[in-house]
């Protein structure tokens, strides 16, 4: 058999076939592997929007399930609010029921007449 016999050629051909097809595989699987990372980074992203409204909601229900003070100014009364009030924004220092009338009991303390936190205080 010499360099260039027939068999030997064929052979060298049959091998750059092969590994013509062994690249091509791996392109393909790489092209897979890519639109399996873009599925599963989505999948992630919609996850976390989801926590973080979910996260929105707990706080929401919470402020509503709870009061706050707008501290004292120059000249006007402290006002004591529903925790979803949006006249006072506060999302620190809110009050359980016990403590919002107690502080409503106080002469210096006065209801917002928007939410009428002394509402939710007197059922119950």
């Amino acid at each position: 058999m010499g360099v260039g016999s027939p068999r030997r050629i064929r052979q060298q051909y049959v091998r750059s076939q092969e590994a013509a097809a062994g690249l091509d595989k791996n392109r393909v699987l790489e092209q897979w592997l890519e639109w399996q990372l873009r599925q599963v980074r989505n999948r992630i992203r919609e996850l976390e929007i989801k926590e973080q409204q979910e996260q929105r909601a707990r706080a929401r229900a919470r402020a509503e399930q709870s009061w706050k003070i707008q501290p004292k100014r120059s000249g006007d009364t402290a006002m004591l609010h529903r925790g979803g009030c949006t006249l006072y924004k506060s999302e620190l220092g809110y009050l359980n029921r016990e403590e919002a009338i107690i502080a409503l009991a106080e002469p210096d303390i006065e209801p917002c007449q928007i939410c009428t936190p002394e509402t939710g205080l007197m059922q119950a």
